[in-house]
């Protein structure tokens, strides 16, 4: 089961390093991402998403493919192959995107924009969606950012021990 942590910061970048840092994790394998979604609030208050998992360049790509396969081969039955790998590749591809941008994977977008109207203008928030982790390894690495958990889905025991991580990066910051 997945777990869900909504973490704001104070900086406007601060977030965009803390998920780094989880990325590197998930490299050494002590963290394994689901979705992950950056929230900038600027200083006139306009919410700005960066999706970690990125849907549409993929599957437009795979859908040009896979619709200049099919129209060859359709091409092929009109003498015309050229013609339908072209008309293929671009049907493929606009289908496939169109199907993309209308998935809403992982954290929803709207949970993320209405929970990001509540950080204040001029920082960023981090929403996670994790498969697993590796609490003792990954909590003393985040301790360095200093952030307060806005929710998560997390057990009280779990939750605790991330605030106690946070909140000792502030103590030490102070």
């Amino acid at each position: 089961m997945s777990e869900l942590v909504c973490i704001a910061f104070h900086d406007p970048n601060t977030a965009d390093l803390a998920l780094n840092k989880l990325q590197a994790m998930q490299k050494e394998y002590l963290v394994e991402l689901e979705d992950a979604c950056v929230v900038v609030r600027d200083e006139s208050g306009k919410i700005h998403l960066k999706q970690a998992v990125q849907l549409v360049k993929p599957a437009a790509l795979g859908g040009a493919g896979f619709g200049a396969l099919w129209g060859t081969m359709i091409g092929l039955l009109f003498l015309n192959p050229l013609a339908g790998l072209v008309v293929g590749a671009g049907l493929g591809a606009g289908m496939a995107a169109m199907s993309a941008s209308l998935t809403d994977y992982g954290i929803s977008d709207d949970f993320i924009r209405q929970l990001g109207n509540t950080i204040e203008p001029n920082s960023s928030a981090l929403f996670v969606l994790l498969r697993k982790i590796n609490a003792d390894k990954v909590l003393p690495e985040l301790s360095g950012f200093q952030g307060r958990v806005l929710k998560t889905s997390l057990s009280d025991a779990d939750e605790q021990r991330l605030r106690s991580a946070l909140s000792e990066a502030h103590d030490k910051a102070a």
